[in-house]
């Protein structure tokens, strides 16, 4: 079969690969499309020693159960491959599991015609999604998951909160679509490239500016901050822009780590939180929401084969296209 392997620093290659085989508990499936997720993007620029060349990457996946049991199901599954006995697991925060594996990381993933993934992982699509939709589970269960931890945090109500996103990519823009779902008018989002700026502008109808012309809000003023970048510059952005007493969303995953400013912090009683993906539940309702239009038509998203999927790999990097979110068809 053909698959996009992750090869070396800055390459992907189209080659050939094993069939998949099913393990024990496992089913083959045949990949319907496949998102490029930022960690792919992080794996691509040899940033994340966890992902060793030569590799399938690839996790935001739709697909068809092709051998096992469900042959047919149309479905999306968890790329975390959990133990189910743990603590996490029991209390059904799974994405919190210290043993867990990942589809596209630890075992081939879903850069290719086929793959194969434990059947406890699958999700049931329902017939109305669209297929490339589909493959926006994963990102959008991220977001998801951020927003319900955060409302938790936040002193009022999030609609009543003015917020902003550091960051258009998918998890931004899906962050930004949702706020808007649940009521947010304060809405801002900040992005540095300009073909981006207008893709968000255009689908979450919200301001938008470019960080670097230090535009935006005034230091100080906002309720609630979506770090969906996760860089140095970004989380020192975030904790200059959070009113005292806010709450500042940390998703991106840019840099490991970075001095922030613990004063401001713990004076001005700010509330950091880290997020970590997503549980199963999220994942189911993450499925809900795109079928029921909470992310709005997706028309932002791009469609590609996968046999171009090197030259998009090359465009994100370039910031050539104004996509927060490619996805590929094998």
């Amino acid at each position: 079969m053909k698959a996009l392997w992750y090869t070396g620093t800055n390459t992907m290659e189209l080659r050939e690969a094993p069939e998949p085989t099913r393990g024990n508990g496992d089913v083959v499936l045949r990949i319907d499309a496949v998102g490029i997720c930022g960690s792919d993007m992080h794996a691509y620029h040899g940033y994340d020693p966890r992902r060793v060349p030569p590799m399938i990457l690839g996790h935001e996946f739709a697909a068809t159960v092709v051998d096992g049991p469900g042959v047919g199901r149309r479905v999306t599954g968890n790329p975390l491959v959990t133990c189910g006995r743990c603590e996490f697991c029991v209390q059904g925060r799974n994405n919190l599991c210290a043993d867990r594996t990942m589809i596209g990381m630890s075992r081939p993933g879903a850069y290719a015609e086929r793959m194969a993934i434990p059947a406890g992982c699958l999700i049931d699509l329902p017939a109305t999604l669209d297929t490339v939709h589909a493959a926006l589970t994963e990102p959008a269960a991220t977001a998801l998951h951020a927003l319900n931890l955060s409302m938790r945090a936040l002193a009022r109500p999030l609609p009543e909160c003015s917020t902003l996103v550091l960051g258009g990519g998918a998890i931004g823009m899906l962050a930004a679509l949702l706020c808007r779902s649940y009521g947010v008018r304060g809405l801002a989002v900040a992005e540095t490239n300009p073909l981006r700026r207008d893709s968000v502008a255009r689908a979450v109808g919200c301001a938008t500016f470019d960080p670097a012309s230090r535009g935006g809000p005034r230091d100080g003023s906002v309720d609630f901050v979506i770090d969906a970048v996760g860089s140095k510059a970004t989380r020192q952005a975030a904790l200059a822009a959070v009113k005292p007493g806010g709450v500042v969303m940390h998703i991106g995953l840019q840099d490991w780590a970075s001095e922030i400013d613990m004063r401001r912090l713990t004076l001005a009683e700010i509330t950091l939180i880290g997020t970590y993906t997503y549980t199963t539940a999220d994942l189911r309702a993450a499925v809900d929401a795109l079928a029921g239009g909470a992310f709005g038509d997706l028309a932002w998203v791009e469609e590609r084969p996968l046999a171009e999927g090197a030259m998009a790999f090359a465009d994100l990097d370039a910031g050539r296209t104004a996509a927060s979110k490619i996805v590929l068809r094998p």
